[in-house]
C-alpha cells in the first residue's frame, strides 16, 4: 500500500513536471518563431492545427503498434468536445488581438473562479474554505505580476467571455469524459486530436488572415522557421498529453491553480534569456502566487485526508455491523417469502 502511494506521488509529480517544462518550452519556441525579431510566423491558429496534426499522428502510431488501446467514445461527444476546444483556441487568439495584454491576463485569471462555479453547477462539487482562500491568493499574486494596462472594448469583451467559458468547459470535459468512458488521457487525446487538427487546418488560415491580414501561403519558409515549427509541434505533443494526464489525475481547478507556475517560470526565463524587465512588482506578485499554490496544495491534501478518514470510518462501521449480524446468527433466521408472506425453512 505504501509503495503504491509513493508510486502514485511520483507519477503525479512527473505529470506536473512534464506539463510545466513542455508548456514553458513551447512558449519560448513560439516566441522565437512568431516574434518580429525572430521568424515572424504570425499564424497562431494554423500552428495549433499543426500541433494537433502531429499529436494525432503520434496517437495513430501508438494505436497501430499496440502501445495504447482504442476505446469507444460516441462520435457526437468527440465532435462537441472538439468544437468547444476550437472555440477556446480561437477565442483566446481573438481576445489577445482585440484587448490589451492586461485585460487578456485578467480574463485568463478569471478561469479559476469560472471553473469552480461550473464544476459546482455541473457536478455539484463543493470547496473548503482553505481551497477558496488559496485560489484568491493565487489570483491576486498572478494578477500583480502580469496585469499592467487594462483596456477593453465590446468585441474584445465578448471574445474574452467566449474564450473563458469554452476553455473552462473544455478542461472540465477532459476529466468527465475520462471518468465516464474509463478511458486514459492519451487514448482520449488520440481520438480528439484528428478532429481538432482537420478543423483548425481548414479554418485556421482564414482566422489568421482576419487576425493579421496575411495568408500563410504568402509566408516564405526558411530552415530556421521549419526547425522551430517542428520543435513547437514536438513540445505540443508532450504539452497536450500532460494536460489531459494532469486533469484526469487531479481536477480542472487544480490544473488552473498550479498551472500558473508556468507564468512564474515564463517571466523568470524571459528575464534570464530575453532580457525582459523584471520589476519589484513582478517579483512580489510571483512570491504571493507561489505562496497561494503551496496553500492550495496543502488544502487539497487536508481535504483528501479528511475524505479518506470518513470513508475508512464508514468501511469499519460496516465491517463491525456485518460481524455483529453474523454473531447474532442472522443466517439461521427463517427467510420470508415475499409473494406468499410465508416463512421457508
Amino acid at each position: 500500500m505504501e509503495s503504491d502511494k509513493k508510486s502514485s506521488s511520483v507519477s503525479d509529480v512527473g505529470a506536473w513536471a512534464m506539463n510545466v517544462i513542455s508548456s514553458v518550452g513551447i512558449i519560448m519556441a513560439n516566441k522565437q518563431l512568431m516574434s518580429a525579431g525572430g521568424y515572424a510566423f504570425s499564424f497562431a491558429t494554423t500552428l495549433t492545427g499543426f500541433h494537433f496534426a502531429v499529436t494525432a499522428l503520434v496517437g495513430l502510431v501508438s494505436n497501430a503498434t499496440g502501445y495504447s488501446a482504442s476505446k469507444y467514445v460516441p462520435l457526437w461527444e468527440l465532435l462537441w468536445f472538439s468544437i468547444v476546444a476550437n472555440m477556446s483556441i480561437t477565442g483566446m487568439n481573438l481576445s489577445l488581438m482585440l484587448n490589451s495584454v492586461g485585460f487578456y491576463q485578467i480574463s485568463k485569471l478569471s478561469m479559476i473562479p469560472v471553473v469552480c462555479v461550473m464544476e459546482w453547477i455541473l457536478h455539484n462539487k463543493h470547496y473548503t474554505r482553505e481551497v477558496k482562500i488559496s485560489v484568491v491568493v493565487v489570483v491576486i499574486g498572478v494578477g500583480v505580476c502580469t496585469v499592467t494596462d487594462v483596456k477593453v472594448n465590446a468585441k474584445g469583451f465578448i471574445c474574452a467571455c467566449v474564450a473563458v467559458v469554452s476553455t473552462s468547459l473544455q478542461q472540465i470535459s477532459i476529466g468527465s469524459l475520462q471518468k465516464k468512458y474509463s478511458i486514459g488521457s492519451f487514448e482520449l487525446l488520440s481520438k480528439t486530436a484528428p478532429i481538432q487538427s482537420i478543423s483548425l487546418l481548414v479554418l485556421g488560415p482564414f482566422i489568421d488572415y482576419y487576425l493579421n491580414g496575411k495568408f500563410i501561403t504568402n509566408y516564405k519558409l526558411s530552415s530556421g522557421a521549419i526547425f522551430f515549427i517542428l520543435l513547437s509541434c514536438s513540445l505540443a505533443v508532450f504539452c497536450n498529453v500532460s494536460q489531459y494526464l494532469c486533469i484526469g489525475r487531479f481536477s480542472a481547478v487544480s490544473f488552473q491553480v498550479l498551472g500558473h507556475m508556468k507564468t512564474v517560470c515564463v517571466l523568470t526565463l524571459g528575464w534570464l534569456l530575453f532580457d525582459s524587465e523584471l520589476t519589484f512588482k513582478n517579483i512580489s506578485g510571483m512570491i504571493v502566487a507561489v505562496v497561494g499554490m503551496i496553500i492550495y496544495s496543502w488544502a487539497v491534501e487536508i481535504e483528501k485526508q479528511a475524505n479518506a478518514k470518513t470513508m475508512s470510518n464508514v468501511k469499519n462501521s460496516l465491517t463491525e455491523e456485518e460481524i455483529r449480524l453474523l454473531k447474532d446468527g442472522i443466517e439461521k433466521t427463517p427467510v420470508k417469502d415475499i409473494e406468499l408472506g410465508e416463512s421457508k425453512e
